[in-house]
């Protein structure tokens, strides 16, 4: 059972949850237990049965896909209100995980069990159109990694991540390590270490231990449009 403040926030943050009916929000409250991540926890592990439908309120998620010598590229992240339609897809087939998802920041939620979510969706509308729409989403974002990772290059992709993580950041800045940035990109270090070195030559960027700061936003436009 989890705490009446963590059944709200569910409903707010799920709208088809928000519309169940009262017995099945109800099933939900009772049903559904506490999840907790710290941040760095591993939260699904490639190889892992898939046994509850976890849903972030607070927090983030990097659902990430590792190769046998280490690499790793990340597929998509989970935030409050999303699915992880790999979470989706293995309750619904009853598979193991392909990839692993690890805590960005700390996390709350909620871990629904599976026989329970597959009752509500073969029983509410609500419940089946937020899978669907969450499967499509998802699957149209892993069609653009693929068109970044196999048609563009590095370059253009490094400048793309840089102008779109410090648009969000008050300070223009990008809170990442290199090693952070070529685990997303799904590179390595030392190649994304050299292009990001080539752009603080040109003035484009400022590097700071764990921190990268945008100085020329047209100038990383211009290779990012290359």
């Amino acid at each position: 059972m989890i705490p009446e403040a963590t059944h709200q926030e569910l409903l707010h943050r799920f709208e088809a949850f928000g519309h169940l009916d009262k017995a099945m929000k109800e099933r939900l409250r009772t049903s559904a237990v506490p999840l907790h991540l710290k941040r760095g926890q591993v939260a699904f592990d490639e190889g892992s049965p898939c046994s509850a439908f976890t849903l972030i309120t607070e927090g983030c998620v990097n659902v990430v896909k590792a190769a046998p010598k280490g690499r790793e590229i990340l597929l998509y992240r989970v935030e409050p209100g999303q699915t992880c339609v790999l979470t989706l897809n293995c309750l619904l087939e009853n598979l193991k995980y392909p990839a692993r998802g690890t805590a960005v920041t700390e996390c709350h939620g909620a871990a629904l069990p599976r026989a329970v979510f597959l009752e509500m969706i073969d029983t509410d509308p609500g419940v089946r159109q937020m899978v669907f729409q969450s499967l499509s989403a998802r699957i149209v974002e892993l069609m653009g990694l693929v068109e970044e990772v196999a048609f563009n290059r590095l370059d253009e992709r490094i400048a793309r991540l840089l102008l779109s993580r410090s648009a969000s950041a008050k300070d223009g800045s990008v809170q990442a390590t290199h090693q952070e940035l070529a685990d997303e990109l799904g590179s390595v270090r030392e190649i994304v270490s050299r292009i990001l070195g080539s752009f603080a030559d040109r003035g484009m960027v400022q590097l700071d231990r764990g921190q990268i700061r945008v100085l020329d936003i047209e100038a990383l436009k211009a290779i990012s449009d290359s």
